[in-house]
């Protein structure tokens, strides 16, 4: 524990930049570029965004395409370019991909996998897209990635968690920016173990679907390693909304805290009951009662007010980050600048990863110099860069996860406002978060070209 926990201070501490010697190819194999789904013949290309525009996550996904648009105008060569100017590949240019003017379409997810298939395939079938990328959910990544493979289109997934995206469901034509539950578990653990010690009991309320799942199996397994004991793991269904009957036996089963492996209005509503029930101010077992929130967006966190106060949990990024950790993470500030610039508030994490997908899908096409999705597949598998916003980062080609820090954040106690509701405290190097992508069984497969 001591060796990573200084590894991990030094890294706040001092920015150091890892990974010297990215691998960067500039042209591979040359895949033929006709004969494949969705070929563009014109002076454009089609992207499809595929995002949640109603129901409770349609505020992320407004944020989500804000995100999308702005990756349009910067490979279009509007604007100041965001990223472009600190992203390590210099492959793209402003003049679109390959030449070819970048235009998109979008669909409604409705956060639900039935309807985020039907407007992806309305989008591949109707409009051409050659790319589909978005959704703020796992059960909506799982959907669509499948449908994309089906088709022969490369999918490049937006705000989605759960270990199966590149786990078990993982897809030749898929591609992954966020991290997973493992990852989280795995950066988190050691920093609850370090604040709380290690003789503590857990109590589990998880969402009744698989993102709960795997994220209370990867926080369960890394805090048992670290010798807490788990008390009890009760499901809960989605369309709940009270949640007091699942928090008033917690207080009397010998636990001393509470983890929700809940997201969005699941997390905010049984957080408030908690709250509500004197948990975050109850003693059990002789310590002080913990409550701890496994992934935080800035959606929920801005629901959840000041209930998140003191509370840790994980997240990709944060647009604060280039200015507490320095030159590691290059790229934020750029991001944040047009962002800002453009739409008067600093972008969610949802808004980076949909960003940075567009950009490294783009650039994977103009490295290998064609559409074809075989060629992209190439172009990214193993792809090493930095200057994404998220310090050096790698595609990996067994599963085509990426591979990054993962941040470790508290809720503030006294925010400047509402978009400065977390504060940096910790981080987990990729190094420290790094795994087999052989536990999650299954062969990634071949690329399908839909052709």
């Amino acid at each position: 524990m001591s060796d990573n926990k200084s590894t991990r201070r030094e890294l706040i501490k001092t920015g150091a930049v890892a990974g010297a010697g990215l691998v960067m190819p500039t042209i591979l194999s040359g895949v033929s570029h006709t004969s494949f789904a969705n070929a563009p013949t014109g002076s454009t290309v089609t992207l499809g965004f595929n995002i949640p525009q109603s129901g409770f996550y349609a505020d992320e996904g407004k944020d989500e395409l804000r995100a999308y648009v702005l990756a349009v105008e910067h490979l279009n060569g509007k604007g100041d370019g965001g990223m472009l100017q600190t992203f390590s590949s210099k492959a793209l240019d402003g003049t679109g991909i390959l030449g070819k003017k970048v235009e998109y379409v979008t669909g409604d997810t409705q956060k639900k996998p039935a309807a985020a298939r039907a407007s992806a395939r309305s989008m591949i079938e109707k409009d051409g897209a050659i790319m589909v990328t978005g959704g703020s959910s796992s059960s909506v990544a799982v959907a669509v990635q499948a449908l994309c493979q089906e088709a022969g289109i490369i999918f490049m997934a937006g705000l989605t968690h759960s270990n199966d995206t590149t786990g078990k469901d993982k897809k030749a034509n898929g591609f992954r920016h966020f991290f997973n539950s493992y990852m989280t578990g795995a950066a988190l653990a050691p920093v609850l173990s370090d604040r709380y010690g290690s003789d503590r009991k857990a109590y589990h309320l998880t969402a009744d679907y698989n993102w709960g799942y795997t994220t209370e199996e990867a926080v369960r397994n890394s805090t048992e390693a670290l010798g807490w004991e788990t008390i009890a793991t009760v499901k809960t269904p989605l369309s709940q909304t009270d949640f007091s009957s699942y928090v008033a036996p917690i207080l009397n089963s010998g636990a001393d805290v509470l983890v929700l492996n809940h997201q969005g209005e699941n997390m905010i509503n049984s957080l408030t009951a908690a709250i509500g029930s004197g948990l975050k101010t109850a003693q059990a077992n002789g310590k002080n009662f913990q409550i701890v929130v496994p992934l935080y967006t800035d959606l929920m966190a801005k629901g959840a007010g000041k209930n998140i106060a003191g509370i840790f949990g994980t997240a990709a990024w944060h647009w604060s980050l280039e200015n507490k950790a320095a030159s590691r993470y290059l790229g934020t500030n750029a991001f944040v600048k047009s962002f800002g610039e453009k739409y008067g508030f600093p972008p969610s994490q949802a808004a980076h990863t949909c960003y940075c997908q567009t950009l490294l899908y783009a650039d994977a096409v103009q490295r290998g110099g064609s559409f074809n999705p075989c060629s992209v597949v190439e172009a990214l598998e193993g792809f090493e860069f930095d200057g994404m916003g998220n310090g050096p980062t790698l595609y990996r080609a067994e599963d085509h996860q990426c591979i990054k820090d993962v941040l470790i954040m508290r809720g503030k106690e006294n925010p400047a406002n509402d978009f400065d509701l977390l504060e940096l405290v910790d981080v987990a190097p990729a190094e420290a978060v790094t795994f087999d992508p052989k536990i999650f069984g299954r062969e990634l497969g071949s690329c399908n070209l839909g052709a």
